[in-house]
């Protein structure tokens, strides 16, 4: 198991210029990237400084699936992060009330068979306003995709439908990969919840929503007793924590985050 870090908040030609090795300087065992900010980057540009700072890469996430070429990309990505030797293809389930159901799995299942050949493991991401948003539906997507597609457990998009200690219990058997995220919701966040569950094209309720994330220990979740949970239940994989919202002094919070993390774990 190791700990690893995302480049949200990094552009394409920063990821390369400084975000990788921030990430080794802060001790931190892997890193995950999206799709598109690793085509802009080069992919044999970040292989190369992968190995300069001997970190893993852990996950490889593809964009948005709203449209089936969106579904060709994220086929296309599964080569390429394969080929980095990432342990995992993110898929990011479309926006609330945009894409049928069909459509849908037709497009996990395109993706899982072309993972299925270049020897990569689907992890699926429920997402808050999202069209896998509620833990049934969780439930429901990871019964309705093939074998080699799994859960990518997110401790922030899960806390607004459920407790997310029950969570990880609940689905122990499924989780591949965790994102560790905090959240403090703001005042009627319920109702900008409800309004992103609806599929209302709510811009107030997407920024609150966004803007609820934190930097590990700043909102509303324990990771303490995250750390354990996933323990109990035998989790031994990759965790990664992703942050958003703090572009300013990206390094900062990286380090702030690693420590608040090793301080509620070791």
């Amino acid at each position: 198991m190791g700990i690893g870090y995302t480049t949200i908040m990094y552009d394409p030609s920063e990821v390369i210029e400084t975000g990788i090795g921030d990430v080794a300087a802060c001790r931190y065992d892997g890193l995950e990237i999206g799709l598109g900010k690793l085509r802009e980057a080069g992919p044999e540009t970040v292989d190369d400084r992968l190995d300069e700072y001997d970190l893993d890469l852990y996950c490889v996430m593809a964009g948005w699936l709203l449209t089936e070429d969106d579904a060709e990309d994220a086929i296309d990505g599964a080569e390429i992060a394969a080929d980095l030797g990432a342990s995992f293809l993110g898929i990011l389930p479309p926006p609330r009330g945009q894409v049928s159901d069909d459509d849908f799995e037709t497009w996990l299942h395109d993706i899982a068979a072309a993972a299925e050949d270049a020897d990569i493991t689907v992890v699926l991401h429920h997402h808050g306003g999202a069209h896998i948003e509620q833990p049934d539906e969780i439930r429901e997507w990871l019964d309705r995709t093939p074998d080699n597609v799994e859960l990518l457990f997110d401790t922030a998009h899960y806390h607004p439908y459920g407790d997310v200690v029950k969570g990880i219990e609940r689905y122990a058997d499924d989780i591949a990969y965790v994102h560790l995220k905090d959240i403090a919701s703001p005042a009627g966040f319920e109702t900008h919840v409800e309004n992103l569950t609806a599929g209302k094209v709510d811009f107030d309720s997407i920024i609150n929503f966004i803007w609820a994330f934190r930097d590990l220990g700043e909102g509303e979740l324990d990771f303490e007793v995250i750390d354990e949970a996933l323990a109990d239940v035998g989790y031994d994989g990759h965790q990664t924590i992703e942050i958003e919202n703090r572009r300013e002094r990206p390094l900062v919070h990286a380090k702030q985050n690693i420590d608040h993390h090793r301080s509620v774990t070791e």
